[in-house]
């Protein structure tokens, strides 16, 4: 029996797990559940739900040795749920748009052979994200699916805030600044208006996003100016287990005194590094601040972290002339009010001071009265922000949330 109301699921690939949640879709967007497949690749990954319905809550273990395995396990779980014809529609996070791709589009044939190509600029991400639409048709060919890209927030920033200064040679093969986090940005940006209206969304705004990625983006006008992720996820602020900027000399150092080839120096660069290489114990930034007093190695981390991120807002409020906004987001600017009051610290002279009380509370609003740029906590929803996508490129209504 068809759907009164559409049904959307939203998939998001990371390269040892998928999130994923199921949207209806009327007058508003109603979230009815979320979930998520973890530890892919290792030997007991875990498959949970959590609905509104408490009958469609689970958690278990199951067998994902690859992403192949993994999405085939959810797609059973989809129709053993609803049936074969539920779903009125998917969307997909898909990291990397390259040059092209500057709008979220319906998935066709022609795309998938550009993103097959664009697979080397994000090899730990890309090539699971085509094999999840591929399995997705070939289980339910005439299911519509659309691609919403990480990339296309940030697509048509101002071409100094894009160009590598390497060889212009390179620029012909797509080799430029891009940006990721750009679902996330859109929401935020959209959730800014909304709640403080559209002189603050359309004032200088910098974005922080920070959680197991990070990363900043500076906007006025509602126009992006500039990103702290760059060509790769890899660039930028110091992450998890990816290491944010570094000397590119680094590699012909480590080549010729380690033997390191490109392949392990990628390894190194995006799963050893960051908290994890700094603090040696673990990439969780909750570890970090429960261990910090007692093992240097997690307080140089968290320091490292939090110096980083002031000196982005320092450099974008520069490129901005000056800062009306700053909003943090993402697992760690949401929850962890330590990292906030450190990142803030000694940036009054642009006018940033937080209220003590508020960020402890991880209120809305945390900056103090006498600040004059006001500091926000948004909770940020990329699977509502492809939602959302989904509904605007097929017509399907649905553009508020419930």
């Amino acid at each position: 029996m068809r759907q009164v109301s559409p049904r959307i699921l939203t998939i998001n690939g990371g390269s040892s797990s998928i999130k994923f949640a199921l949207f209806e879709a009327g007058d508003s967007v109603r979230r009815l559940l979320e979930g998520q497949i973890q530890r892919i690749g290792l030997p007991e990954a875990t498959f949970r739900v959590e609905g509104s319905n408490h009958m469609d809550s689970f958690s278990r273990s199951v067998t994902a040795p690859d992403h192949t395995v993994a999405v085939g396990a959810l797609m059973d779980w989809i129709e053993e749920r609803s049936g074969h014809d539920a779903l009125t529609a998917a969307g997909h996070r898909v990291v990397h748009g390259g040059s092209k791709y500057s709008q979220p589009q319906r998935v066709a044939g022609e795309m998938l052979e550009e993103l097959r190509r664009l697979s080397p600029f994000d090899p730990e991400h890309m090539p699971a994200e085509i094999m999840m639409v591929e399995a997705f048709h070939r289980r339910f060919p005439d299911l519509p699916q659309v691609a919403c890209f990480d990339t296309a927030f940030h697509h048509d920033l101002p071409r100094v805030a894009r160009l590598l200064p390497i060889p212009r040679r390179y620029e012909a093969q797509g080799v430029r600044r891009y940006g990721f986090h750009g679902l996330s940005y859109a929401f935020l940006m959209e959730e800014l208006a909304r709640s403080a209206g559209l002189e603050a969304a359309r004032g200088r705004v910098i974005l922080a996003h920070l959680g197991n990625g990070a990363s900043l983006a500076a906007v006025r006008e509602g126009n992006p100016v500039d990103t702290s992720m760059g060509f790769t996820p890899a660039a930028g602020v110091p992450m998890s287990t990816r290491s944010g900027d570094l000397d590119p000399g680094l590699f012909w150092y480590l080549a010729r005194t380690e033997g390191l080839d490109a392949r392990q120096f990628n390894e190194m660069v995006n799963s050893q590094s960051g908290l994890l290489g700094v603090s040696e114990t673990s990439s969780d930034m909750r570890d970090l601040l429960d261990r910090e007093a007692q093992d240097v190695r997690a307080a140089e981390a968290v320091a490292l972290f939090c110096y980083q991120v002031k000196k982005w807002i320092g450099a974008f409020a520069a490129a901005l002339g000056g800062l009306d906004t700053l909003v943090f987001a993402g697992g760690i600017g949401e929850n962890a009010p330590a990292v906030r009051a450190r990142i803030c610290d000694g940036l009054g002279l642009l006018g940033i001071e937080l209220e003590a009380k508020r960020n402890a509370a991880n209120e809305a609003v945390i900056s103090s009265a006498s600040g004059r740029v006001a500091v926000r906590v948004i909770r940020t929803d990329e699977e509502l922000m492809i939602a959302k996508t989904v509904c605007r490129v097929l017509g399907l209504g649905g553009q508020e949330e419930d």
